[in-house]
């Protein structure tokens, strides 16, 4: 009988996988013209999976991989909704290069098989940091 992958195997598996998307989702949106500014930013709110800039809009991008294009485009629900935007509000607050910068959070969705998916303004505010 086969023995299953341990808790710590799977886990180890699933940031790996979550990595690749990560590059995946940062190339496209680099094909579109975005500046990647961080990967797996950390903060007091949670983790960034891509800081990127548009101009003069700090995006905050949250990257979903699941089996499907539907799952991976559920996934993101109203309380990670909320923690992405507090985390881009720290993130303009506490860099004084971004003063004036609009805050917008988008979703890259990925799954086998298919083009990555760019959702744009999940959540957008002007803020002012100040």
């Amino acid at each position: 009988m086969a023995k299953s992958p341990s808790r710590q195997a799977r886990g180890a598996t699933a940031r790996r996988q979550g990595h690749g998307a990560e590059w995946i989702a940062a190339l496209w949106l680099m094909l579109k013209g975005y500046q990647i500014l961080a990967f797996r930013l950390p903060g007091r709110a949670g983790e960034i999976d891509i800081l990127a800039r548009q101009g003069r809009t700090l995006v905050v991008v949250e990257v979903k991989r699941r089996g499907t294009m539907d799952a991976a485009l559920a996934a993101l629900g109203p309380a990670q909704h909320r923690r992405l935007l507090a985390a881009g509000q720290a993130v303009l607050r506490g860099r004084p290069g971004l003063k004036g910068f609009d805050l917008r959070l988008d979703m890259v969705a990925l799954a086998p098989g298919r083009f990555p998916r760019h959702v744009r303004g999940l959540g957008s505010m002007g803020v002012d940091p100040t």
